[in-house]
C-alpha cells in the first residue's frame, strides 16, 4: 500500500494527516520534536471525537491513529510516494528539509508544499526534482474545509499536477488553481486584513472582541480576523507577513509590532491557550 508522508506536526500537519487517514491512506507523520508528536496524537484523537459536532462524519479515533505512524526526523519518509510539507514558514528551515528529503526519497516521490506564502518555484529550487514539486495550500481545520489552493511552480510537470489533483479529490477537496505568486490569493488578502485588525487593537481603536464582532455582524464572517489569527497561530501570521514584506518590499505588509510582541511572549493563539483571546487547553 502507498504511504503518504506528512512533514511537520503543527496545526495544519495534524489536520492533513487526519484527513488522509480518514480516506484510507497509510500516513507517516514526522516532526523534529517528540513532544509535538505526542501532542499531535492527542489532538487527532480529540478532533476525531469532535468530528460529528463540527458537521463532519462519525470518525473512529482508534482506526485513524492506527493508520498513522509518528516518527522523528525525515529518515522515516524514505518509503513514501508523496510527501506533504507543513513546517514553519521559514526559508532556511524549509530549504534544509527539502534538501534532506531530496536525498532520502525515491526520485519518483512528489513533494507537495503546503506553504502560506513562499513561492513554489523557490522551494523547488532546493531540490533536484523541480518538476515533481507542487503547492497545495490547505485551510484550517483541514478535514472540514472543502477548497484548497493548487499552485504549479515554473517547472512543475503535468503529471505532478494531475497527481496533486487526484490526491485532493480523494481528500474531498476542490482545487482552485492560482499562479505561483508570493502569498497566492488567500494569504495575500487575509494577512494584511489580520495585520490591520491587529493595528486597530495596538493603537487602541477597538478591542479584539469589538473588531471581530464588526466582521461577524456587518460582513457575515463566521469568525473575525483576530479569531482567525488565533486559529492559525500568531507566529504563523507574523512569519507569513515577513515573507510577504521581504518579497514585495511593500510597507502594506509590515507586521504590526503587537504580533511580534505576542510571538515573543508565546501568546500564539489556540495552540498555547492565549492569543487575542484565552482558551482552555485539554490536560492543563
Amino acid at each position: 500500500m502507498a504511504i503518504t508522508g506528512v512533514a511537520g506536526a503543527g496545526v495544519i500537519g495534524v489536520g492533513v494527516a487526519q484527513n488522509l487517514a480518514q480516506v484510507g491512506h497509510q500516513v507517516v507523520l514526522v516532526d523534529v520534536s517528540p513532544g509535538r508528536l505526542d501532542r499531535a496524537r492527542a489532538e487527532i484523537e480529540r478532533n476525531c471525537r469532535a468530528s460529528r459536532l463540527l458537521g463532519g462524519p462519525v470518525v473512529d479515533p482508534a482506526a485513524i491513529l492506527a493508520a498513522i505512524t509518528f516518527a522523528t526526523g525525515p529518515d522515516a519518509l524514505v518509503k513514501t510516494e508523496t510527501v506533504i510539507e507543513n513546517i514553519t514558514e521559514d526559508w532556511d528551515a524549509k530549504r534544509a528539509l527539502y534538501q534532506a528529503m531530496d536525498d532520502l526519497c525515491d526520485p519518483g516521490t512528489i513533494f507537495i508544499a503546503n506553504t502560506s506564502a513562499i513561492p513554489i518555484t523557490r522551494l523547488a529550487s532546493a531540490t533536484r526534482r523541480a518538476d515533481r514539486v507542487v503547492g497545495i495550500h490547505f485551510m484550517n481545520p483541514v478535514p472540514h474545509k472543502q477548497v484548497a489552493e493548487l499552485i504549479a511552480g515554473v517547472h512543475t510537470s503535468a503529471e505532478t499536477l494531475n497527481r496533486a489533483r487526484a490526491l485532493l479529490a480523494e481528500m474531498g477537496k476542490k482545487p482552485v488553481e492560482v499562479a505561483d505568486a508570493c502569498g497566492f490569493v488567500s494569504n495575500r488578502i487575509l494577512m494584511p486584513t489580520v495585520n490591520e485588525a491587529a493595528f486597530c487593537v495596538y493603537e487602541g481603536v477597538a478591542s479584539a472582541a469589538a473588531v471581530d464582532e464588526i466582521f461577524r455582524g456587518c460582513f457575515g464572517h463566521p469568525i473575525g480576523p483576530l479569531q482567525t489569527a488565533d486559529l492559525i497561530g500568531i507566529d504563523t501570521i507574523l512569519n507569513s507577513l515577513e515573507v510577504l514584506y521581504e518579497h514585495f518590499g511593500d510597507p502594506k505588509f509590515r507586521p504590526c509590532p503587537l504580533l511580534r510582541q505576542m510571538t515573543y511572549a508565546g501568546h500564539l493563539g489556540r495552540k498555547t491557550g492565549r492569543g487575542f483571546y484565552t482558551y482552555d487547553l485539554p490536560g492543563r
